[in-house]
């Protein structure tokens, strides 16, 4: 069976622009003409999705874990929803309802599974490395759903992808990212791709919510060095093209960063009047899920800049064409 089987217009796996990996940990590895690929094979999945039967055999055989020891909706779903599309048999397993309950490591987990014959392994887990541990012990494929604070590639590429739909292209658009970016790893993984595809990009959060490795900006000779950084919301989202606002990590964060939610929301939260002061075709994204009324005003959020339902339905397009470009990696037929 053709890992392509059904699905128009996707990039051949034997194509010297081909995008095919055995696992995908963040964006920081890739090219701007990879990245470019994902987005346009999101496209024939975007075709695939709105057909009225929404199922092809490209994964036909293929087994798939999702294996997530954090809360998470909108991740888990849309990756069983497109593995389900692409037909392949989803699994999914929590840490509630799995061995780590009883004290087993993530690592014996991960090997259980794959003994099992699992041929990709979907991780979230609150510590940072964990899906680059597993995919350096594992034969399995690993696709990062997101590991504590470093990384959350999926969620980039869903919001790249949303972009490059809404304006046509990223290159040269003002991208301003307001909230927690100390401990957001929907901020580092977009940052990654961002700045690879050319856009110019702003951060915005209160002083203690910026990484001390970002305090004083970036050196010309790093990835970030176009990264510009303030602490004043108006002018992060002077003539802005995109605004994407953060959840707060309150999960994450020690004691003593913020003197309260009213002085953040006062601050930094995203309202009309935030809005007004960056272009008028501006879209509002949030990567979810929202603390209306903190990060972002209600009628902002629902209002006709925004783009977050979107970003929601783009990533179940986005994260077939993951899961196609690992299964490429692993060979077309089985």
């Amino acid at each position: 069976m053709s890992p392509h089987a059904g699905i128009p217009s996707l990039k051949s796996t034997t194509s010297e622009m081909s995008i095919s990996r055995k696992h995908i940990l963040d964006l920081d590895d890739f090219t701007a003409e990879e990245i470019q690929l994902v987005l346009d094979n999101t496209v024939a999945m975007q075709e695939v999705i709105s057909r009225s039967v929404r199922k092809v055999p490209a994964l036909r055989g293929r087994t798939i874990v999702t294996l997530f020891h954090e809360p998470s909706t909108r991740t888990r779903v849309s990756f069983e929803q497109a593995g389900k599309i692409l037909s392949a048999d989803v699994i999914n397993v929590s840490s509630s309802a799995s061995s780590s309950k009883k004290g087993e490591s993530l690592y014996n987990t991960a090997l259980t599974i794959q003994s099992m014959q699992a041929d990709i392994i979907v991780v979230r887990h609150p510590h940072s490395g964990s899906p680059n541990f597993l995919a350096r012990h594992l034969d399995s494929s690993i696709i990062n759903a997101g590991d504590g604070y470093h990384a959350h590639p999926s969620q980039a590429l869903l919001d790249l992808y949303t972009i490059q739909s809404h304006f046509g292209d990223i290159k040269g658009r003002k991208v301003a990212i307001v909230g927690d970016i100390m401990y957001s790893r929907v901020a580092r993984s977009n940052l990654w791709g961002l700045t690879k595809m050319g856009a110019q990009v702003v951060l915005c959060s209160p002083p203690t919510l910026i990484p001390p490795d970002f305090v004083n900006g970036f050196p010309k000779t790093h990835p970030f060095a176009s990264v510009s950084i303030t602490h004043n919301l108006s002018e992060a989202v002077k003539n802005a093209d995109v605004i994407m606002a953060l959840r707060l990590q309150a999960e994450r964060q020690s004691r003593g960063r913020l003197p309260s939610l009213r002085e953040y929301s006062r601050l930094y939260g995203i309202n009309s009047e935030t809005v007004k002061l960056a272009k008028e075709d501006v879209l509002i994204m949030h990567p979810g899920p929202i603390n209306e009324g903190i990060e972002i005003d209600t009628e902002i959020a629902h209002g006709p800049h925004s783009a977050i339902q979107d970003q929601v339905t783009n990533g179940v397009a986005v994260r077939m064409a993951l899961l196609y470009a690992v299964a490429s990696a692993n060979g077309g037929d089985k």
